[in-house]
């Protein structure tokens, strides 16, 4: 299988440009790549799919092989793939997902993309379709109980189901220990990624993420648009939001007049190969 692996703000995905050939298992494959030890080494795997309503079609699957709706950094990296990778010479595309349709503007330099700016579309604030167990039309600053201790969470689905806990100190966490009680909790039907976020000031906020499906990574750029969404609910932060990961920064805007978000970020190719899942 020849493949590209890529990352955004660290958060790297192996890319296998499926308008040329064809994955049967993509659950099991990326269980394969995605190990770090006997494989290639990423977050998940993601296909570059044709569609037939949209330029093309990403279809994400995590670590663990279970199926993601929308990864925000896997998104800018299908962009940069296909525009560098000669499958289309547009710097607007459309791209199709389970979260929706995503529309990407593409900065191009040097003939290669350095930035992605994606349309994430509108903001699920209702606690049915994020999905979360919770009564009433937004769960915001509402507590959960994990572990004995309660927070308080800011629930928000930008394609996929987020809840963001704010606190004064992020970089003490053990994600580890804690994260997977967080994913799993009974609230979450299909589980959930959890966003840890400090506040820095009415512009610039930090997180950690522990993603559905993968553990800790060093960026989410869904889960970022969704603690922009949550900060600005809570009152903490402007519409102009600079999210501060573990991999770098992202830009995120949510335009409330046309109720839309805006990501703004780098994505990178790391190496190309070809890998036998065979052995």
């Amino acid at each position: 299988m020849k493949f590209t692996k890529m990352q955004g703000l660290g958060n790297d995905y192996v890319y296998v440009d499926c308008t040329r050939q064809d994955l049967p298992d993509p659950e099991k494959t990326a269980r394969i790549v995605s190990d770090r030890h006997f494989g290639i080494g990423s977050d998940g795997l993601i296909l570059i799919c044709p569609s037939d309503k949209a330029d093309f079609e990403m279809r994400m699957y995590n670590a663990d092989g279970s199926r993601g709706e929308m990864c925000g950094n896997g998104i800018r990296c299908v962009a940069k793939y296909v525009y560098d990778y000669g499958l289309t010479d547009q710097t607007s595309i459309s791209v199709e997902t389970l979260g929706g349709i995503k529309y990407l503007d593409l900065t191009v330099e040097h003939g290669k993309v350095s930035l992605v700016k994606v349309d994430m579309g509108t903001p699920i604030l209702e606690p049915s379709r994020i999905p979360v167990a919770a009564s009433g039309t937004r769960v915001v600053d509402e507590p959960l109980e994990v572990e004995g201790k309660v927070y308080h969470m800011t629930c928000v689905s930008m394609g996929n189901p987020h809840a963001v806990i704010f606190m004064d100190d992020v970089a003490g966490l053990d994600l580890e220990k804690i994260g997977p009680s967080f994913e799993n909790h009974e609230r979450f039907p299909n589980r959930v990624n959890t966003e840890f976020v400090k506040v820095l000031d009415q512009n610039t906020v930090e997180m950690r993420v522990w993603e559905r499906g993968s553990g800790e990574t060093l960026a989410c750029g869904t889960g970022a648009c969704a603690v922009a969404v949550a900060s600005i609910l809570n009152g903490y932060t402007e519409d102009q939001v600079t999210v501060r990961l573990l991999g770098g920064d992202l830009e995120i805007f949510w335009d409330r007049a046309a109720d839309k978000v805006y990501m703004t970020g780098p994505a990178k190719v790391v190496f190309d190969g070809e890998i036998c899942l065979e052995a």
